[in-house]
């Protein structure tokens, strides 16, 4: 399954007139002065993991007003490694240095993380009242609840997580601009095509049409989001088509076709040469300073590049080989973002800084400082932040839509967790941009069949530990994948 990042990958969020909601925080504090008066420390540090970098202000700041409501719960951030990350928290179960609330890592899979018991069920503190804070289906059984016991939730709506980014001067040097004057936004294969072909040309190949950094972090799954989804590929890099329960990474020529076109603009030179080396950090700097005119990456990116004060970029989503999206981002509801350990000494303090990261109030402050879309949809409001580029990027959202999620029509589909498969897209990409791979076809094919016998291999496995499952919950015949989905329950 895609997870961004369900990934959410960005994913957070409270304020000093705060909902500390409940009466278990008050009874918190008043054991901390027990504590105190027993002789012991009244401090509780809490360690807080994440990978977030340019998010990072936003966390900073709901510390200093978390710390200035709470003085008896000390934060302590650590900012791991992105690309080490999952490894890391692995390795911290297994040892003493363990982080009381964290980021959860994307693989293995929530629910394996779950029966490992890494991280604590908060049905103790978030009653119905804490959870009639969300939007209906934001929390719900197979998502971020397991046998009726809720472990965590979604701190941000997901617009299209990634966008192309448009240096708008580059362009402009270019000659890609419109009869106003206003520079004309790639809306086409072709179009991208075009524009960075100009740029290389018209520059003298001083600058580059395309650049990425993939040298710290495999990112090129980030161009096939913004590539592929709209191209009739629904399940984009790494997933299913719902439409027909299938992997389609051989069979749909979408995938090919674009992979082709990928490598086309490498041997024409339009493509930043080092970028399978440089890092994402370097590449958003080379993008800023006008190195090459297009590059992908995600909203986060804008909070660094105001901070430098570069703000002359444009931003778009979703290109396809048409005009039209034959299919928009499908959004699963639910998701999840931090949780708290099992192993934690101070759970009660815990919960209340992780009630306060999933406040209304934080979220507005997320919104307000340009991170991302909140979870809670009255904080997305124009007024809320009326920096341009991110406007663009709230008016992205009409290229995303509610999708099927098995998980809500059966949620025995949640103990499904198919085995990673090898080589991924990312690497099957990787190797045919730099020659590995000659066969992108066979490449494809096996990738594809692979992930079909993985997820096989998992259902079987999870009707043989008594789960009422099989391959037909992964199909949505009745998906017309450019409108929304409501998945009903069985």
């Amino acid at each position: 399954m895609t997870h961004l990042p369900s990934m959410n990958r960005r994913r957070f969020m409270q304020a000093a007139a705060t909902t500390a909601t409940m009466a278990s925080l008050a009874d918190v504090l008043a054991a901390c002065s027990n504590t105190a008066s027993s002789g012991k420390s009244k401090t509780a540090t809490i360690k807080h993991w994440d990978f977030y970098v340019t998010q990072g202000p936003w966390v900073d700041n709901e510390i200093k007003l978390f710390q200035q409501a709470h003085p008896d719960i000390k934060i302590k951030k650590t900012t791991q490694a992105n690309a080490q990350y999952d490894n890391l928290v692995a390795l911290a179960q297994r040892s003493t240095n363990i982080p009381d609330l964290a980021l959860i890592p994307q693989t293995p899979t929530f629910y394996e993380q779950v029966k490992k018991n890494w991280w604590l069920p908060i049905n103790k503190w978030a009653d119905e009242k804490w959870r009639s804070r969300f939007p209906d289906l934001a929390l719900h059984e197979g998502s971020n609840i397991f046998d009726g016991k809720l472990y965590s939730a979604p701190l941000n709506a997901l617009a299209v997580p990634f966008q192309l980014y448009i240096n708008n001067d580059v362009f402009r040097k270019a000659g890609l601009v419109n009869s106003d004057g206003s520079v004309k936004i790639p809306r086409t294969w072709d179009d991208v095509t075009h524009a960075a072909e100009a740029i290389t040309k018209k520059s003298g190949g001083q600058t580059y049409g395309l650049g990425f950094g993939n040298g710290s972090f495999p990112l090129l799954n980030w161009w096939l989001f913004i590539f592929l989804i709209g191209a009739d590929c629904p399940g984009g890099p790494g997933d299913l088509d719902l439409r027909t329960g299938k992997y389609t990474f051989a069979s749909n020529r979408n995938y090919a076709d674009w992979i082709h076109l990928f490598k086309e603009w490498k041997t024409k030179n339009y493509i930043y040469p080092n970028s399978l080396t440089i890092s994402d950090e370097v590449a958003r700097a080379y993008f800023e300073r006008g190195k090459f005119g297009m590059t992908v990456g995600g909203v986060w990116d804008q909070s660094e590049w105001k901070q430098h004060q570069f703000t002359d970029y444009s931003l778009t989503t979703l290109i396809t080989p048409n005009e039209k999206p034959e299919s928009l981002f499908p959004v699963k509801p639910g998701g999840y973002t931090f949780a708290i350990s099992t192993k934690t000494k101070y759970p009660d303090e815990t919960f209340a800084w992780f009630d306060w990261l999933y406040s209304v109030e934080a979220g507005k402050r997320w919104v307000q400082m340009g991170e991302d879309l909140s979870i809670f949809p009255q904080n997305n409001k124009p007024e809320y932040n009326s920096f341009k580029p991110y406007s663009q990027y709230i008016a992205t959202a009409k290229f995303s839509v509610t999708g099927p999620d098995p998980t809500i029509r059966n949620p025995d589909v949640s103990y499904v967790s198919p085995q990673p498969v090898t080589p991924a897209m990312n690497d099957i990409l990787t190797g045919y941009y730099t020659g590995q791979v000659t066969d992108l076809q066979g490449a494809l094919q096996t990738f594809q069949d692979k992930s079909q016998q993985a997820l096989n291999d998992a259902i079987k496995l999870a009707q043989k530990q008594g789960h009422k499952v099989s391959a037909d919950d992964y199909i949505f015949s009745d998906w017309d994948p450019t409108k929304p989905y409501i998945t009903r329950k069985k």
